[in-house]
């Protein structure tokens, strides 16, 4: 495990590089002129994100045989969404709501519970890398650049499926091992599962690129959708990197490193990113308002028993 303090470490210190390198008056400029009414577009984008992204959890679990309320499933994942963006990893949010599902009722299961994220989690992580690319393989068509990169990336999918075709061939049949394949064909793949999972996670990948269009259109960034589109899955994808806060810093340099690739301004798509990272976070405030919530119940719960006149 990475110590969080190196995880905030490694964020500030690509940060700061990228000022280092890069026009930090320029790149200021364009933050300094962030269109805060663009925030509210962001916003609104999230509210229906947040509820397919619940509703997601709720099918995954329910698969696997455990209760998850809806309107629970939507207060957990806006604290999840906000602890992990504010603590370093990016996983500290996801642990906490398997760990609070697996501990309500009676049954306490939490492994199940924890099975239930890590699937729906791997669920979107699945679409967005075949998103990601999908897109590296049309940058030749949209930037006349990367001459080898369809081929490239038609490889690096071949060799993936490939791989995981052998992996499912020799796949233990007893074991735990085996309970988790039987978890993951329940869950993603068996027939009657997968097309709500393709299509909840194609629609949270969708509100992905939506935010990271508005946050282009905050700091002034007018680059067309069809050049801009095909650059957002890469960067994404970065942020599962697990060495930083919420993906900042490498998510920024692998933006300067796109933009640069394909000949467009690296201000500008480190600008994107840092406004990303912003309007993400703002987004998940809602969290913060369940987190003080979840406190103030404890407190009271916490003051009630020991005001209460104890027997003798």
């Amino acid at each position: 495990m990475i110590p969080r303090v190196v995880r905030a470490g490694v964020s500030l210190s690509l940060l700061a590089v990228l000022a280092w390198v890069l026009d930090a008056g320029a790149l200021l400029d364009r933050l300094a002129g962030f269109d805060a009414r663009w925030a509210l577009l962001a916003i609104a984008i999230s509210l229906p994100q947040v509820v397919i992204l619940a509703f997601r959890w709720q099918f995954t679990a329910g698969r696997l045989g455990l209760h998850l309320p809806f309107g629970t499933a939507v207060r957990e994942y806006y604290l999840a969404i906000f602890l992990n963006q504010v603590l370093p990893g990016g996983v500290v949010g996801d642990v906490s709501r398997a760990w609070r599902h697996g501990q309500a009722g009676p049954e306490r299961r939490v492994g199940p519970a924890a099975r239930a994220v890590i699937l729906e989690r791997a669920s979107g992580q699945v679409v967005v890398g075949a998103v990601a690319a999908l897109s590296f393989a049309s940058l030749p068509l949209a930037f006349g650049v990367f001459p080898t990169t369809l081929g490239l990336a038609v490889g690096g999918i071949g060799v993936a499926l490939l791989a995981a075709y052998f992996v499912f061939r020799r796949w233990p049949r007893s074991g735990l091992l085996a309970s988790i394949g039987q978890d993951v064909h329940t869950a993603l793949l068996a027939r009657d599962a997968l097309p709500t999972q393709l299509i909840t996670s194609s629609l949270v990948v969708g509100t992905f690129f939506a935010t990271y269009v508005v946050a282009a259109r905050a700091v002034g960034v007018t680059t067309p959708l069809l050049t801009l589109l095909p650059l957002v899955a890469p960067v994404l994808l970065s942020m599962l990197v697990p060495a930083t806060v919420a993906g900042w810093g490498v998510r920024e340099a692998t933006a300067a490193a796109l933009w640069g690739a394909v000949g467009l301004t690296v201000v500008d798509g480190v600008a994107i990113s840092a406004a990303y990272g912003i309007l993400v976070l703002i987004s998940s405030l809602p969290g913060a308002v369940v987190l003080l919530g979840g406190n103030r119940a404890q407190r009271k719960s916490r003051s009630k028993s020991t005001s209460s006149p104890r027997s003798t």
